[in-house]
């Protein structure tokens, strides 16, 4: 390999940062044993990648690299600590460490993150620590990211990620999938955190860009794997649902500028048919519970949109009569906001709306849809709607 310029190396490991953290962390957990030996490996091995493909180039296959040098340097730490380490608690059964390289554990689990996100998605750790700590640890986002998507201070969600840690490790939670009996007990869990992954791809917290394309297909991909572990369940359908039908509007979202465009002003024609034809199907599917789930109902939400021939042609009293079901499922800030927004389409606002409504001034237009469901964040369609966003730009 020929030798790299160090602005091309940086870009190279940035990239691997976002496309293989999960894939490199969750196969350097099962030699390491515990998370934060884990953690330490793969960022020694990304530190080490800067010097190692300046001199040698970049490999072909970064990720494999990665993988590798976090695995050695695992050992290693371990080899250098024995002592230490065997008075911690090990997350790893003792038939399971070891070995010359990841075992995935059967063909229906055909990727260590998955064991990761029931680990970190385990009952022994608060909801809001499960989700912040797949975050964290599957994606590699930074505690700052984390806490953006969470509305947060990032002190906050530091404290929550190094407790939810520590959990892990005192409560000696398994490395593994839980055994079929006990998914469903475990799944709405995962279901929240695969769908924080991918809103989090969906409208990127920070950074130029709008999207993150690779955490958002990384989101997709990981529903689809719920799906085929669990195919029956109607809250799976309803997340993949979701996340089709949000995902098929993809192409029409940003413009030649990489601005973002408006649902009311997007090419309907770029719309991708077969995710929405797709989407629908698995709604069907998961409506058919009684009652539906919150992905099933935001995932209706989204099929009015997507069903629209046209922004004017969009049935906002079918909307709004879906957020009230939603209220009802699942009466969060977020839900009650998108209500209000509804309402506000659907008739005119009544007196004192806006005031009403939970939304903080000093958040930006961008941080508040972020943390919405993407089945309403391009809601911003009159004048009088861009007015508001503009004053809430404003500190």
């Amino acid at each position: 390999m020929q030798r790299a310029a160090g602005t091309e190396v940086a870009a190279a490991v940035a990239d691997a940062h976002r496309r293989e953290w999960a894939f490199v962390l969750a196969a350097t957990v099962r030699v390491a044993g515990d998370i934060d030996t884990a953690e330490e490996a793969v960022q020694d091995a990304y530190a080490s990648a800067l010097s190692a493909w300046g001199s040698s180039g970049i490999p072909g296959n970064p990720g494999a690299w990665l993988t590798v040098a976090a695995r050695r340097r695992a050992l290693d730490m371990r080899r250098r600590a024995a002592t230490a380490q065997r008075a911690l608690p090990k997350l790893l059964d003792p038939e399971e460490r070891g070995g010359s390289g990841p075992d995935i554990g059967g063909q229906e689990i055909p990727d260590d993150r998955l064991r990761l996100i029931f680990t970190c998605c385990h009952p022994a750790l608060a909801l809001e620590a499960r989700v912040a700590l797949t975050l964290r640890l599957l994606c590699g986002l930074s505690t700052a990211e984390v806490a953006r998507a969470f509305l947060v201070q990032e002190p906050t969600m530091a404290a929550r990620i190094t407790r939810a840690k520590k959990k892990i490790a005192a409560a000696k939670i398994p490395y593994r999938v839980p055994a079929v009996s006990e998914l469903p007990g475990r799944v709405e869990a995962v279901l929240s955190v695969v769908y924080l992954v991918y809103t989090t791809g969906h409208t990127a917290p920070s950074g130029g860009d709008l999207m993150r394309r690779d955490l958002a297909e990384r989101g997709l991909e990981l529903a689809r794997m719920l799906r085929v572990l669990l195919p029956h369940d109607p809250d799976v359908a309803g997340l993949l649902a979701l996340i089709l039908l949000t995902e098929a509007r993809t192409a029409a979202r940003v413009d030649g500028h990489h601005d973002a465009v408006l649902l009311e002003d997007q090419d309907r024609s770029k719309w991708d048919r077969r995710a929405i034809a797709e989407g629908t199907a698995l709604l069907r599917e998961a409506l058919a519970s009684r009652p539906p789930g919150r992905f099933a109902l935001m995932a209706a939400i989204a099929a009015v949109h997507d069903e629209s021939g046209s922004w004017a042609e969009t049935d906002w009293d079918e909307i709004l009569g879906l957020y009230n079901l939603l209220m009802e499922r699942w009466p969060s800030p977020v839900v009650r906001l998108n209500r209000a927004i509804a309402l506000g389409f659907a008739a005119a606002p009544p007196t004192g709306w806006l005031s009403s409504t939970p939304w903080e001034p000093n958040r930006s237009w961008r941080g508040i849809r972020t943390f919405l469901p993407p089945a309403a964040s391009s809601f911003s369609g009159s004048a009088a709607w861009r007015k508001r966003a503009q004053r809430l730009r404003k500190p």
